[in-house]
């Protein structure tokens, strides 16, 4: 399914609403997004573009789990089986995200959002990156990027991923920017897998998924993708990026970033810019989502691990809530260390018992009250470099205090017991009849 298939099929079921009043790519987009979220929204009269954007897509599990056709329980191993077991995809000769080839391209043209007043310039988020080494072949990530001219954006590269092998072993390296893609190329490109593997192939085993050669560059995007921008990003050539509003909804700081230079454009003949909001749920959500497989995966190895949340409270990326089936007094330590391995940016891991509902704030919180105490059940790690998104890391260095929190109860009980006592269920029918 693509896109554009989604949103019709929320539009037969009522789900989409629709904003046919001219609105402006400047702010207040963003602001509409914002107030209606997680409400999916179609802008249809965005002023000087000729093309309509869509946000709020993905806010919550659920709504990815709806468009998988799987229960929200089968997300996790779902992406780990994905990712387990990721298969090449079918190369098509023709693609709709290639109705339209423009080889003159002007950024100005198309619906690139400005979110913030303090923002350094427009900025694309939602793009996926696909990229190629004559080594290590294919790789596809998030990169975010911004305008600076009708050409040209300056391109946020974390160090040490994939990518940033790829350009400094390069200097310059051709790459596809592709805007308005399916959830599972989305999920597929946030995920941390080893260089080498071409994330399309995870996408490829989450929905079966076509891809077409790109016109000026030498990689394979996703055939129904809205938009193409195809350039080069060269490591020398740098400029000022940012402030942005990152996971943590704090604006980043500025650094000098390596520059995109636009080849072409190509889009399909009714294009739907993806306006991915800067901070809120749909961004918190592709970008925590895909750390739960390997949360999961490396939990299991130690305890049985039963669910993760990435949640968003913790800015989808620096907390991790950890369900496990406990059959020893150490499981809860084991499992803090096993989640930490799972995920090196994440700040404060909480492990629970398989009784509490981790998407309940109340109930992680209950069993914090009731199930802790600091002296025993408080792991705390030697500082270490931890993620560049967390505001209160030491500046330059990113160092970090990493907690550990056993919100699981002893196996034995010595006093009171650690258990909730179940209200009594009656059928409310009998009750509260009409009349």
């Amino acid at each position: 399914m693509s896109l554009r298939s989604y949103l019709k099929r929320l539009e037969d079921q009522q789900r989409l609403t629709r904003i046919t009043a001219p609105i402006s790519k400047q702010y207040e987009i963003a602001a509409v997004l914002h107030q209606l979220e997680p409400e999916v929204v179609l802008f249809e009269n965005v002023q000087d573009s000729g093309f309509r954007a869509a946000g709020n897509l993905f806010c919550t599990k659920a709504s990815v789990a709806d468009y998988l056709g799987i229960p929200v329980s089968e997300l996790i191993p779902t992406l780990a089986r994905a990712i387990r077991e990721h298969k090449p995809c079918e190369v098509v000769e023709t693609a709709p995200c290639q109705e339209v080839v423009i080889t003159d391209p002007d950024l100005d043209t198309l619906p690139i959002l400005r979110h913030f007043e303090k923002d350094g310039g427009n900025y694309i988020s939602s793009g996926i990156f696909v990229a190629r080494h004559p080594e290590y072949g294919q790789n596809v990530d998030f990169h975010r990027c911004m305008q600076i001219s009708r050409t040209e954006m300056s391109v946020r590269v974390v160090s040490s991923r994939n990518f940033d092998t790829f350009l400094k072993d390069r200097s310059q390296v051709d790459v596809a920017i592709c805007v308005g893609n399916a959830p599972n190329v989305l999920i597929a490109a946030a995920t941390s897998v080893e260089i080498g593997l071409d994330e399309m192939e995870i996408a490829n085993a989450l929905e079966p998924l076509q891809v077409v050669k790109a016109k000026t560059v030498d990689v394979f995007i996703p055939a129904e993708t809205e938009f193409v921008l195809e350039g080069t990003i060269y490591l020398d050539h740098k400029h000022a990026e940012g402030p942005f509003v990152d996971l943590t909804e704090t604006q980043d700081v500025i650094r000098e970033q390596p520059v995109f230079k636009l080849k072409a454009i190509t889009h399909r003949r009714d294009a739907i810019w993806h306006a991915l909001l800067p901070g809120a749920l749909e961004h918190k959500l592709l970008m925590g989502m895909p750390r739960e497989p390997t949360i999961f995966k490396k939990v299991n190895e130690v305890v049985k691990c039963l669910d993760v949340n990435v949640n968003p409270g913790g800015c989808s990326w620096l907390h991790a809530i950890v369900q496990i089936k406990k059959t020893q007094e150490d499981d809860g330590r084991k499992a803090i260390r096993a989640a930490f391995e799972g995920h090196g940016s994440c700040k404060h891991v909480f492990v629970v018992d398989e009784d509490i509902d981790i998407y309940n704030p109340l109930e992680v919180e209950w069993a914090m009250a009731t199930r802790f105490q600091g002296d025993r059940d408080l792991i705390i790690y030697d500082r270490k470099p931890g993620s560049s998104l967390d505001p209160s890391a030491e500046p330059g260095t990113k160092l970090t205090t990493r907690l550990g929190f056993d919100l699981t109860k002893p196996l034995a009980t010595k006093g009171k017991s650690f258990d909730r006592t179940p209200y009594p269920q009656v059928d409310l029918s009998r009750f509260l009849k009409d009349g």
